[in-house]
């Protein structure tokens, strides 16, 4: 018999469609919660699900701006470099994987089964440094062996890239391009000034486990630094290095420095100093090893920064670690290694900074005779004088209460403007500054940019020091007439003598001519631009034509180069303390005089001679470095040298005591803007890795060091 079916009552059907309306309900809250859940923090969940996930990020480094020379030469480069990375977990998935994968550490690498046993202890890491910075030629077997079938089993090994600094020619030019710390950071140079645009942006490679292993990645590629073109000629640099190490090796000074400069563009062509170290290698000792042999010595010991470290505090002693370390200094018997092995760690950061240290823009000194040159300039140009005047010199001149003399003490007798420029004679300097008067000089001080920056893209730049108007009594004009008592830089001497003979155009010096992308592309062109007007044109020939005279028959003639017209101006200058035979020699000379399209200064400081007063070394060094470098750059020979007016020669200048008598104890002044004089501080010094700076202003003479004129003379 049938079963009977139970009927679907009405009742039941209602039952039902209410549970259903529920369940619908309920099911479109949990929607709507979820949906309210993941508008607000939705971000906030999704960053906690992937902290729980496997998740790593790698910095891609960027690669840091080329410096080179104007013809493209590089100076400066960044070189890809290799970190060895490996992942303890990956590698240590199984025992076959990890066999395979020592050995290939081993192998390739020459690592010890100690280090790979500690870099394993953490096997839930996947990143773990064993070898920095290795060149491509060391990874390459290694790269070549994983494409094999041996090296199926070998896991959990890849390469990092980074880049390392690296100087093609070592020491060349190593004050004007500077270098790097570690993390990009320009020190000195333009390395320093130009450091950000020669940095990029990083990139990063991010990249996660997701729970079923698959491996998600994005990439934001890194930004590459700018390249930075400079005005120097790598080749017009190595000949001036190449001339300074000749005669540090067979004379030898404290320092030699070359400045070469365009006159038409304010472009540094060369810059140079005699404490060159390797940019490579600027933190070894070698950078001032030089310092501490036995000949040169006494060059450290004077040196203000030396002097200041073994004096001790008023009311002090001396520490006993710097009595025993100056005796070592003394002793003659010690060797150079012997030296540094003893050394404080402060002074050698001293020693370091002073090698790093650029004298051309950092240090100041008294110019001595070259400074005449804007004397006479200024005199000519507000019509003091009028080019036909002429002076007596009987060797001395009483200014105020004292008796002033020439460098010749026997008098030049009558001398025309030329003349006096010519014998470099400091009586007539005087007669044409009194006639000029301080407001008139004080002013072309100022048109000249001496007491002030030449705002050249280097860090670290002096002003030097001047007296200003109201400080110009009768003495300190008359002493300021031929560069005594003042103090200026070279890079300060070097564009005011440009705009003498160019035409009376003063150019912002400057060391890059163009900022560019890595495809080339100008960023920045940095083109040459003039400051002010210093002199009218027809001063400017005036002048160049005086200045060929020193040349021809005065106290230049040493400077001469067969075939080419030159002028120039020399200098003699005593150092403080005066009387102690100590001379800064130095010469600014121009070729061709019908066309000065190059601009030579040197100075030598302390040569290593008997008399260094009457020696005229800067003006034989830049003889041997216009007569290799105006070949080099094209310059023509003239067709026919000018002919020298009168029969006057002169030969060198020999300098004496200039004060007859009693000295004057009135000391320059100078009011300096405080914050310029912090902001020089910083910049003059460069720190160490992972060490602090230590002050160090280093000039030759600074505010408190300007006695007035003493014992001593400029020529």
């Amino acid at each position: 018999m049938a079963k009977k079916r139970k009927r679907f009552l009405a009742r039941m059907q209602k039952k039902l469609f209410v549970v259903m309306i529920i369940i619908t309900l309920a099911f479109g809250a949990l929607v709507a919660r979820i949906l309210y859940i993941d508008a607000k923090n939705g971000k906030r969940y999704e960053k906690i699900v992937l902290a729980q996930q496997s998740y790593d990020s790698i910095e891609i480094p960027y690669r840091r701006g080329d410096i080179l020379d104007r013809n493209g030469t590089q100076l400066a480069t960044s070189e890809k470099v290799y970190n060895l990375i490996i992942e303890p977990k990956n590698i240590q998935r199984s025992e076959e994987i990890q066999t395979d994968t020592v050995a290939a550490l081993k192998k390739y690498f020459d690592i010890k089964d100690e280090e790979i046993n500690e870099a394993l202890q953490d096997s839930s890491s996947l990143y773990k440094k064993l070898r920095k910075k290795m060149t491509y030629e060391q990874i390459k077997p290694f790269q070549e062996f994983m494409e094999t079938k041996d090296a199926k089993n070998v896991k959990g090994i890849w390469f990092e890239d980074e880049y390392e600094r690296y100087y093609p020619y070592d020491s060349l030019a190593c004050h004007a391009i500077g270098f790097t710390v570690s993390g990009n950071v320009g020190q000195g140079g333009i390395e320093g000034y130009y450091s950000k645009e020669l940095n990029g942006i990083n990139g990063r490679e991010y990249g996660y486990l997701t729970q079923d292993m698959t491996l998600e990645r994005t990439t934001k590629s890194p930004i590459n630094g700018y390249n930075v073109i400079s005005t120097i000629d790598a080749n017009a640099q190595n000949i001036v290095e190449k001339k300074i190490d000749a005669f540090m090796s067979e004379t030898g000074a404290k320092n030699v420095s070359v400045l070469v400069m365009d006159p038409n563009s304010g472009e540094v062509l060369a810059m140079a100093n005699s404490n060159k170290y390797n940019l490579n290698e600027p933190y070894e000792d070698s950078a001032f090893s030089k310092m501490l042999d036995a000949k040169d010595i006494s060059y450290l010991l004077n040196d203000r920064e030396v002097k200041a470290y073994f004096t001790p505090p008023k009311d002090q002693e001396l520490s006993e670690e710097k009595v025993t370390y100056k005796a070592i200094l003394e002793d003659p018997n010690r060797s150079v290694d012997e030296k540094i092995k003893e050394m404080p760690e402060e002074f050698r950061l001293l020693c370091m900074n002073k090698a790093w240290r650029n004298f051309i823009v950092s240090d100041g000194f008294e110019p001595g005779s070259t400074y005449k040159t804007f004397t006479i300039a200024g005199a000519m140009e507000d019509s003091v004088l009028k080019g036909d005047e002429s002076f007596f010199c009987g060797g001395m001149l009483k200014v105020a209460d004292y008796d002033i003399k020439c460098h010749n003490h026997q008098g030049h007798g009558q001398v025309n403007i030329e003349q006096a420029l010519m014998q470099s004679c400091n009586v007539a300097l005087m007669e044409i500054v009194q006639a000029e008067g301080r407001s008139t000089f004080s002013k072309y001080q100022d048109v000249f940019g001496f007491g002030k920056t030449t705002h050249v893209d280097l860090p670290g730049e002096a002003g030097g020091l001047i007296y200003e108007e109201d400080k110009l009594n009768p003495v300190e004009l008359a002493t300021s007439s031929f560069g005594q008592g003042l103090t200026v830089t070279m890079m300060q001497i070097g564009t005011a003598f440009c705009s003498v003979i160019n035409g009376g155009n003063y150019y912002e010096p400057h060391m890059v001519k163009q900022i560019v992308d890595e495809n080339g592309g100008i960023i920045n062109n940095i083109e040459p631009t003039i400051l002010r007007k210093t002199l009218s044109a027809d001063t400017s020939t005036f002048m160049r034509e005086a200045l060929f005279q020193v040349v021809e028959n005065g106290t230049a003639k040493k400077a001469k180069v067969e075939g080419y017209t030159i002028g120039g101006k020399t200098g003699t200058a005593e150092k403080l303390p005066r009387g102690n035979g100590k001379y800064l020699l130095s010469f600014i000379g121009f070729a061709p005089v019908e066309n000065p399209q190059l601009v030579v200064y040197v100075t030598v400081d302390e040569p290593n001679v008997a008399d260094q007063a009457s020696s005229g070394l800067g003006t034989i060094i830049a003889q041997s470095v216009f007569e290799e470098l105006l070949p080099y750059m094209n310059i023509y020979q003239s067709d026919a040298v000018s002919n020298a007016s009168g029969e006057d020669t002169v030969g060198d200048e020999v300098a004496g005591p200039i004060f007859e008598g009693s000295i004057p104890e009135e000391q320059i002044s100078q009011d300096l803007d405080a914050s310029q004089d912090t902001e020089q501080s910083n910049e003059d010094t460069v720190s160490t890795e992972g060490e602090p700076s230590s002050p160090e202003d280093g000039s030759q003479q600074t505010g408190e060091d300007l006695n007035p004129p003493a014992e001593g003379a400029q020529e």
